[in-house]
């Protein structure tokens, strides 16, 4: 490994003359890996398997930022190989990713977060919209918002899973970071177009320093973006690439009032992929209408040590007082102590399904 010293030895035409050399080195085995890749791909679908692999994305991004010694960051490490990625799955297979649109909004940040810019994204006006499309294979795989940090669960996609066969085979954890866009200056705003949720995230703020503009609600952060874009002193609140979008200058940024503000994403699938070691598996189950009945079902995951990680109840639609509930577990549903588990839910349970199985981290 060369020292720091000998960089600063170099003039500018030698660090050029060595970028060129080493670029040249770069572009040449980035073509050898695709190769590889493209290899496996083939044997892949030749056996019906599905060609991305979460588990195998997981432990990619581990091993490279196992060798980074810097400058670059281990974001920057897998931003850059999250477009290597998406490179060679759009060369293995012409990808369709469905997502809870439109265009431009926190959702469509999350699938490119998750799958890079190589691919095919379809927005769809409803959750409900992303689960037929594929299910009934015209996208690959589907993108949808399951709970936020601050403002806890979206009870649609909950409640989707009941009819459905998908299976949850990702999560993507996306840092909400709301902005205020505008062409106008901060001081001559005097509408503010704003999605419900973004407005519940940023009263705080917005009482502080728009105290007296106009507020209208919109269906989304893109049409929110949309909106002001038409407009001489309106602003919207929304994330980066809707301002991107609809060419608005971003005014504020990181105004939610909770800094720890995530969105959780789930990525819908066909197939759910073998353990990596650390894994979540989501669960829905029904248990009979009667006193400790729920207690009962649950005290599988304490004998075998399990970590329940989250339980939320939903009315089953189908009969009045009856509840389903949405369990997220630690580890894989093919562990050991998993299987067991679920094979002890069962004998308590009316009804127990299995919702997927994923690596539990970004």
């Amino acid at each position: 490994m060369l020292n720091s010293a000998f960089f600063l030895r170099l003039n500018i035409p030698e660090h050029r003359q060595a970028i060129d050399q080493l670029d040249a080195q770069i572009v040449k085995l980035l073509n050898e890996r695709t190769r590889h890749v493209l290899a496996i791909g083939e044997i892949k679908l030749s056996a019906g398997e599905e060609i991305y692999a979460p588990h195998r994305e997981r432990a990619v991004f581990d091993r490279v930022c196992g060798h980074n010694a810097g400058p670059i960051t281990n974001e920057q490490i897998r931003a850059i190989y999250r477009e290597i990625m998406s490179s060679a799955l759009a060369l293995e297979k012409t990808m369709t990713i469905a997502y809870f649109g439109p265009e431009a909004t926190f959702t469509h940040q999350a699938a490119i977060q998750k799958f890079g810019s190589s691919l095919n994204y379809s927005a769809q006006k409803t959750i409900g919209d992303v689960f037929t499309e594929v299910a009934k294979k015209t996208a690959d795989y589907g993108v949808v918002p399951v709970e936020n940090s601050t403002e806890g669960v979206v009870t649609h996609t909950l409640d989707m899973f009941v009819d459905s066969e998908l299976k949850i085979v990702s999560q993507i954890l996306l840092q909400i970071q709301q902005c205020l866009m505008s062409n106008a200056k901060l001081s001559s705003i005097k509408k503010l177009y704003v999605h419900p949720q973004s407005l519940a995230q940023c009263r705080g703020w917005l009482a502080k320093n728009l105290p007296r503009v106009e507020i209208v609600e919109t269906s989304s952060n893109a049409r929110s973006a949309e909106l002001a874009a038409r407009e001489k002193f309106a602003a919207a609140l929304g994330g980066i690439l809707a301002a991107e979008k609809y060419g608005l200058k971003i005014l504020a940024q990181d105004i939610q009032d909770n800094s720890v503000n995530v969105t959780r994403f789930i990525v819908l699938g066909r197939q759910c992929s073998p353990p990596t070691g650390d894994d979540r598996t989501s669960l829905m189950l029904s248990v009979a209408d009667k006193a400790g009945a729920l207690h009962e079902a649950i005290a599988a995951f304490r004998k075998f040590r399990i970590n329940l990680t989250k339980i939320e109840s939903r009315p089953s639609k189908r009969k009045a007082w009856e509840y389903f509930f949405f369990i997220d577990c630690a580890g894989h549903f093919q562990d050991a102590k998993v299987t067991k588990a679920i094979k002890l839910l069962g004998q308590h349970c009316n009804f127990v399904k299995i919702l997927g199985s994923y690596p539990n981290t970004e």
